[in-house]
Formats: C-alpha cells, structure tokens, sequence
C-alpha cells in the first residue's frame, strides 16, 4: 500500500459542505443585525433633527421651524437662517444608513410645527418608517406606510412602548 498525503476529495466535499450549511445559518441574522442597526440609526437621527429644530425655533424665532437642509451646513459653517449649523451637514443632506430623513416645516413663518421622517431606501435597509413632530417624540410603523403630519401621532406607534 501506498501511503497517502493530504486529504481525499470526499473529505474535501465534506468540509465544503459544512462551511455552506454554517452559512446558510448565519447570512440571514447577519441582514436582520443590519436592518436593526439601520432603524435604530434612523430613530437616532430623527431625534437629532427634533431637538435641533427646536434649536433652530428657538434661536430664529422669527422663521419657526426649518427645512432640513437648513440646520446643517458645510465646513466652515458660519450660523444663519439658511445654514445654522446645528447638527452634521452629512446628516443635514438627508441620507443616513440606508434610510431617507426629511424635515419639513408647517404653516407660514414662523412656521408652528415641523415634520421629519425617515423612510428605508429598499427591504433590505430596514422595514420600520418613522416619524416625529414638534412634541419631538420619535414613532414608528412596521411595515413603513407614508404618513402626513396629521396622522403621524394616531398612525405610529411611539418607541419604546
């Protein structure tokens, strides 16, 4: 007999096949681990945009509340109306792990109430849509439906309950 070196190709497909099988497990809780990590950056970022319209209310009493381009602004930022410099340009643009933020502002200046939402790009970036108002408390709904300003306090439920 002749002595064998190295592994047979049966042992082989067997090690291939248990790799594949190892996987199959852990792909789809590597997506769900995503997905909740793009939501709760999405619930974080629509608590940044409400407390820095509240910023912005509060020190540009005259305007209200703001777009959401207006509260960022690129380096070197200088604070006005139209750039206050409150939270990251990056976040001010609208787009932030895998979800789409928007802000608007209710009624004529001063305008009385905003509207922020986050809204996943794709099912893959996540499945909750959020919202949030002047009271600034952060709600959400699974799955994301559209929502307006008047049915984001009755329609979405708040986190954490």
């Amino acid at each position: 007999m002749r002595k064998q070196k190295g592994f047979s190709l049966i042992e082989l497909l067997i090690v291939v096949a248990i790799i594949l099988i190892i996987a199959a497990i852990a792909i789809p809780n590597l997506l769900r681990a995503r997905i909740a990590a793009n939501e709760s950056s999405a619930a974080a970022s629509l608590r940044t945009i409400g407390t820095a319209e509240v910023t912005y209310q509060t020190s540009y009493p005259t305007v209200g509340y703001a777009v959401l381009a207006n509260l960022g602004g690129a380096a070197p930022c200088t604070p006005a109306i139209a750039t206050a410099c409150i939270i990251d340009n990056q976040l001010a643009l609208g787009v932030k792990s895998g979800y789409t933020l928007n802000s608007v502002a209710q009624g004529a200046a001063p305008a009385t109430g905003f509207f922020a939402t986050g809204v996943p790009q794709s099912a893959s970036t996540g499945i909750k849509g959020f919202c949030s108002t002047e009271d600034n408390v952060v709600r959400f709904i699974t799955p994301y439906a559209a929502t307006t300003y008047a049915n984001c306090p009755t329609a979405y439920a708040p986190i954490g309950q």
